[in-house]
Protein backbone atom coordinates (compact mmCIF):
# COMPACT_ATOMS: atom_id res chain seq x y z
CA UNK A 1 0.00 0.00 0.00
CA UNK A 2 1.49 3.36 -1.00
CA UNK A 3 1.97 6.33 1.33
CA UNK A 4 -0.69 8.16 -0.68
CA UNK A 5 -3.16 5.57 0.60
CA UNK A 6 -2.13 6.16 4.22
CA UNK A 7 -2.97 9.77 5.16
CA UNK A 8 -2.25 9.25 8.88
CA UNK A 9 1.24 7.89 8.24
CA UNK A 10 1.96 10.64 5.71
CA UNK A 11 0.71 13.31 8.13
CA UNK A 12 2.96 12.05 10.90
CA UNK A 13 5.99 11.76 8.62
CA UNK A 14 5.58 15.31 7.33
CA UNK A 15 4.92 16.94 10.69
CA UNK A 16 7.45 14.96 12.73
CA UNK A 17 10.76 16.75 13.13
CA UNK A 18 13.79 14.82 14.35
CA UNK A 19 12.75 13.78 17.88
CA UNK A 20 15.43 12.18 20.10
CA UNK A 21 14.55 9.19 22.20
CA UNK A 22 13.71 11.29 25.27
CA UNK A 23 11.52 13.53 23.03
CA UNK A 24 12.15 17.21 22.57
CA UNK A 25 9.88 19.70 20.90
CA UNK A 26 9.50 23.33 19.95
CA UNK A 27 7.35 23.92 23.02
CA UNK A 28 10.45 23.84 25.21
CA UNK A 29 9.76 20.38 26.52
CA UNK A 30 13.30 19.17 25.90
CA UNK A 31 14.57 20.38 29.25
CA UNK A 32 11.69 18.95 31.22
CA UNK A 33 11.04 15.45 29.99
CA UNK A 34 13.73 14.07 32.23
CA UNK A 35 11.79 15.36 35.24
CA UNK A 36 9.50 12.33 35.40
CA UNK A 37 8.74 11.30 38.95
CA UNK A 38 10.92 8.48 40.33
CA UNK A 39 7.87 6.29 40.78
CA UNK A 40 6.90 6.72 37.16
CA UNK A 41 10.42 6.29 35.82
CA UNK A 42 11.49 3.29 37.89
CA UNK A 43 11.16 -0.20 36.39
CA UNK A 44 8.44 -2.32 37.87
CA UNK A 45 9.51 -4.84 40.49
CA UNK A 46 9.59 -8.45 39.21
CA UNK A 47 6.66 -10.67 40.09
CA UNK A 48 7.33 -13.40 42.67
CA UNK A 49 7.78 -16.86 41.18
CA UNK A 50 4.51 -18.57 40.36
CA UNK A 51 2.41 -15.39 40.42
CA UNK A 52 0.62 -14.18 37.33
CA UNK A 53 0.89 -10.46 36.57
CA UNK A 54 -2.41 -8.61 36.85
CA UNK A 55 -3.42 -5.99 34.29
CA UNK A 56 -2.25 -2.48 35.11
CA UNK A 57 -4.88 -0.26 36.67
CA UNK A 58 -6.22 2.53 34.44
CA UNK A 59 -4.24 5.74 34.76
CA UNK A 60 -5.83 8.34 37.02
CA UNK A 61 -5.06 11.96 36.08
CA UNK A 62 -3.47 14.13 38.73
CA UNK A 63 -3.80 17.53 37.06
CA UNK A 64 -6.87 17.38 34.84
CA UNK A 65 -10.37 17.19 36.28
CA UNK A 66 -12.75 14.43 35.18
CA UNK A 67 -14.40 16.77 32.68
CA UNK A 68 -11.04 17.95 31.31
CA UNK A 69 -9.83 14.36 31.11
CA UNK A 70 -12.86 13.37 29.04
CA UNK A 71 -12.13 16.22 26.63
CA UNK A 72 -8.44 15.34 26.38
CA UNK A 73 -9.15 11.69 25.61
CA UNK A 74 -11.73 12.58 22.99
CA UNK A 75 -9.49 15.21 21.36
CA UNK A 76 -6.29 13.20 21.00
CA UNK A 77 -8.30 10.26 19.66
CA UNK A 78 -9.27 12.48 16.70
CA UNK A 79 -5.84 14.07 16.20
CA UNK A 80 -4.15 10.66 15.76
CA UNK A 81 -6.94 8.13 15.36
CA UNK A 82 -6.50 4.38 15.36
CA UNK A 83 -6.76 2.87 11.89
CA UNK A 84 -5.52 -0.04 9.80
CA UNK A 85 -1.95 1.15 10.37
CA UNK A 86 -2.19 0.58 14.11
CA UNK A 87 -3.22 2.16 17.43
CA UNK A 88 -3.82 5.88 17.75
CA UNK A 89 -2.93 8.49 20.34
CA UNK A 90 -5.52 7.25 22.83
CA UNK A 91 -4.24 3.67 22.75
CA UNK A 92 -0.64 4.94 22.95
CA UNK A 93 -1.33 6.66 26.27
CA UNK A 94 -1.00 10.24 25.04
CA UNK A 95 -3.46 11.63 27.66
CA UNK A 96 -1.29 10.14 30.41
CA UNK A 97 1.79 11.72 28.86
CA UNK A 98 0.15 15.16 28.75
CA UNK A 99 -1.21 14.89 32.31
CA UNK A 100 2.24 13.97 33.64
CA UNK A 101 3.81 16.90 31.78
CA UNK A 102 1.55 19.27 33.68
CA UNK A 103 3.72 18.67 36.77
CA UNK A 104 7.04 19.51 35.08
CA UNK A 105 8.88 22.87 34.90
CA UNK A 106 7.80 23.03 31.25
CA UNK A 107 4.11 23.30 32.17
CA UNK A 108 4.65 26.17 34.60
CA UNK A 109 6.90 28.11 32.24
CA UNK A 110 9.91 27.71 34.52
CA UNK A 111 12.15 27.18 31.49
CA UNK A 112 11.01 30.37 29.75
CA UNK A 113 11.59 34.10 30.23
CA UNK A 114 8.23 35.15 31.64
CA UNK A 115 8.71 38.84 32.48
CA UNK A 116 6.85 41.57 30.61
CA UNK A 117 6.20 43.56 28.64
CA UNK A 118 4.34 41.04 26.48
CA UNK A 119 3.62 41.73 22.82
CA UNK A 120 1.22 39.33 21.14
CA UNK A 121 2.11 40.76 17.73
CA UNK A 122 5.86 40.22 18.07
CA UNK A 123 7.74 38.06 15.57
CA UNK A 124 8.26 34.41 16.60
CA UNK A 125 12.02 34.89 16.99
CA UNK A 126 11.29 37.29 19.87
CA UNK A 127 10.33 34.32 22.04
CA UNK A 128 7.27 33.53 24.12
CA UNK A 129 4.93 36.54 24.23
CA UNK A 130 2.08 35.42 26.47
CA UNK A 131 1.48 35.64 30.19
CA UNK A 132 -0.04 32.16 30.03
CA UNK A 133 1.96 28.97 30.60
CA UNK A 134 1.04 25.52 29.22
CA UNK A 135 -1.00 24.26 32.13
CA UNK A 136 -3.04 27.48 32.15
CA UNK A 137 -3.50 27.26 28.39
CA UNK A 138 -4.91 23.74 28.74
CA UNK A 139 -7.26 24.64 31.58
CA UNK A 140 -8.59 27.78 29.92
CA UNK A 141 -8.64 26.25 26.43
CA UNK A 142 -10.59 23.19 27.47
CA UNK A 143 -13.10 25.28 29.44
CA UNK A 144 -13.63 27.64 26.50
CA UNK A 145 -14.01 24.78 24.00
CA UNK A 146 -16.50 23.00 26.23
CA UNK A 147 -18.50 26.22 26.59
CA UNK A 148 -18.54 26.55 22.80
CA UNK A 149 -19.73 22.96 22.34
CA UNK A 150 -22.52 23.37 24.89
CA UNK A 151 -23.66 26.63 23.31
CA UNK A 152 -23.55 25.50 19.67
CA UNK A 153 -24.20 21.74 19.92
CA UNK A 154 -25.83 21.41 23.36
CA UNK A 155 -23.24 18.75 24.24
CA UNK A 156 -19.83 18.29 25.76
CA UNK A 157 -16.97 17.79 23.30
CA UNK A 158 -16.70 14.12 24.26
CA UNK A 159 -20.42 13.69 23.60
CA UNK A 160 -20.14 14.81 19.97
CA UNK A 161 -19.86 12.43 17.06
CA UNK A 162 -16.47 12.05 15.36
CA UNK A 163 -17.26 14.34 12.43
CA UNK A 164 -18.41 17.16 14.71
CA UNK A 165 -15.37 16.75 16.94
CA UNK A 166 -13.19 17.10 13.86
CA UNK A 167 -15.05 20.24 12.87
CA UNK A 168 -14.54 21.80 16.30
CA UNK A 169 -10.81 20.97 16.21
CA UNK A 170 -10.55 22.53 12.74
CA UNK A 171 -12.15 25.68 14.13
CA UNK A 172 -9.58 25.78 16.93
CA UNK A 173 -6.74 25.23 14.48
CA UNK A 174 -7.92 28.12 12.32
CA UNK A 175 -8.37 30.35 15.36
CA UNK A 176 -12.01 31.01 14.45
CA UNK A 177 -13.57 30.99 17.95
CA UNK A 178 -12.86 34.22 19.80
CA UNK A 179 -12.20 32.92 23.30
CA UNK A 180 -11.96 35.53 26.03
CA UNK A 181 -9.07 34.17 28.08
CA UNK A 182 -6.87 32.22 25.65
CA UNK A 183 -6.40 32.30 21.86
CA UNK A 184 -8.03 29.23 20.32
CA UNK A 185 -5.15 28.78 17.90
CA UNK A 186 -2.60 28.82 20.73
CA UNK A 187 -4.54 26.16 22.63
CA UNK A 188 -4.81 23.93 19.57
CA UNK A 189 -1.10 24.34 18.82
CA UNK A 190 -0.14 23.01 22.26
CA UNK A 191 -2.68 20.21 22.08
CA UNK A 192 -1.42 19.02 18.69
CA UNK A 193 2.27 19.37 19.53
CA UNK A 194 1.96 17.54 22.85
CA UNK A 195 -0.13 14.82 21.20
CA UNK A 196 2.64 14.15 18.69
CA UNK A 197 5.24 14.20 21.48
CA UNK A 198 3.24 11.70 23.51
CA UNK A 199 2.84 9.41 20.52
CA UNK A 200 6.58 9.33 19.80
CA UNK A 201 8.19 9.76 23.25
CA UNK A 202 9.98 7.02 25.11
CA UNK A 203 7.41 4.97 27.11
CA UNK A 204 9.14 6.04 30.31
CA UNK A 205 7.24 9.33 29.99
CA UNK A 206 3.79 7.73 29.83
CA UNK A 207 3.07 7.78 26.10
CA UNK A 208 4.01 5.58 23.13
CA UNK A 209 2.83 2.52 25.03
CA UNK A 210 4.13 -0.67 23.47
CA UNK A 211 6.29 1.63 21.32
CA UNK A 212 3.46 1.78 18.80
CA UNK A 213 4.58 5.15 17.48
CA UNK A 214 8.14 4.00 16.88
CA UNK A 215 6.96 0.76 15.30
CA UNK A 216 4.70 2.62 12.88
CA UNK A 217 7.56 4.74 11.48
CA UNK A 218 10.30 2.11 11.87
CA UNK A 219 12.27 4.01 14.55
CA UNK A 220 14.62 1.69 16.52
CA UNK A 221 14.32 3.58 19.79
CA UNK A 222 17.09 3.59 22.38
CA UNK A 223 19.33 1.06 20.70
CA UNK A 224 23.01 1.77 21.26
CA UNK A 225 23.96 1.77 17.60
CA UNK A 226 21.98 1.54 14.39
CA UNK A 227 23.97 3.96 12.21
CA UNK A 228 24.95 1.20 9.80
CA UNK A 229 21.32 1.13 8.64
CA UNK A 230 20.74 4.88 8.23
CA UNK A 231 21.82 5.09 4.58
CA UNK A 232 20.63 1.67 3.43
CA UNK A 233 17.10 2.66 2.42
CA UNK A 234 15.95 -0.60 3.98
CA UNK A 235 13.57 -1.36 6.80
CA UNK A 236 15.41 -1.77 10.11
CA UNK A 237 15.05 -5.48 10.94
CA UNK A 238 15.03 -5.36 14.74
CA UNK A 239 12.26 -4.23 17.13
CA UNK A 240 12.36 -0.88 18.90
CA UNK A 241 13.89 -0.77 22.39
CA UNK A 242 12.92 1.67 25.14
CA UNK A 243 15.22 3.37 27.65
CA UNK A 244 14.20 0.72 30.21
CA UNK A 245 15.07 -2.09 27.80
CA UNK A 246 11.50 -3.00 26.83
CA UNK A 247 11.12 -4.32 23.30
CA UNK A 248 8.29 -3.64 20.90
Amino acid sequence: MSEQDNPRREFLRKTLTLIPVVTVASTGLGGSVLMATPAAAAPAAPEPAGRTSSPAAPYEPTYFTAEEWAFLNAAVARLIPADEQGPGALEAGVPEYIDRQMHTPYASGALWFMQGPFNADAAPEMGWQSKLVPKQIYRLGIAATEALCKKVYNSTFAGLDSATRDDVLKQLEAGTPQFENVPAKMFFSFLLQNTKEGFFCDPIHGGNKGMVGWTMIGFPGARADFMDWVERNEQYPFPAVSIRGERA
